[in-house]
């Protein structure tokens, strides 16, 4: 009966050691790998809908993971034929012209639920107008976003898009609780964007 106290006291002493050892042996967390992102969108067909000047693009989940793209336009890859989703051709072609829907990827932490916000940032002078947008998630789809309307010339220097992150049905309708966007100090840099806490 002494011998069998001894292990037990051995035992939870180990037990408490792993506990406060910390996660050396344990995989690490799904949120501080990095994620490849294909990034489409398209820009209508109306007239003077196309901008050469810089896109920034800040897409999420629900808990926390904000990816943020300053200067889409050198992420582009390709542009895509709207109607069957293949490339048109390899031709490097400038992005964001009047009724093409173009290719982007990206690479950021990864996301641990489904995408459920998305905005789009023009820069300069001119004015711009995307249809839709999309994030898909290359390692995982099952976290990749819906689509996000547009139909409209962006507003520029200005955040602009959609949060369908915490939306509550009430006997009134769907209630969207608000996101502000604030500026936060810059803390690392991933490949080739940059991302905040």
């Amino acid at each position: 009966m002494k011998n069998c106290r001894g292990s037990t006291c051995i035992f939870c002493v180990l037990l408490l050691a792993m506990l406060a050892g910390g996660d050396e042996g344990a995989p690490k967390s799904k949120n501080k790998e990095n994620c490849t992102y294909a990034v489409t969108i398209e820009t209508t067909c109306t007239k003077e809908a196309e901008t050469s000047n810089p896109v920034s693009l800040r897409f999420g989940d629900t808990k926390s993971t904000d990816i943020l793209v300053k200067h889409l336009n050198s992420k582009h890859v390709r542009q895509v034929d709207p109607l069957w989703p293949t490339v048109l051709d390899d031709v490097p072609r400038k992005p964001f012209q009047a009724c093409n829907v173009d290719e982007f990827q990206v690479t950021g932490p990864c996301v641990v639920s489904p995408i459920c916000y998305l905005y789009l940032k023009l820069g300069g002078e001119d004015d711009w107008r995307p249809g839709f947008a999309q994030v898909r998630v290359l390692e995982g789809s099952h976290h990749s976003s819906e689509y996000f309307y547009f139909r409209r010339y962006l507003p520029r220097h200005v955040w602009h898009g959609s949060d369908i992150c915490d939306r509550e049905v009430t006997p009134f309708g769907i209630k969207h609780k608000r996101k502000v966007l604030t500026l936060k100090p810059y803390i690392g840099n991933v490949g080739s964007i940059k991302i905040q806490n």
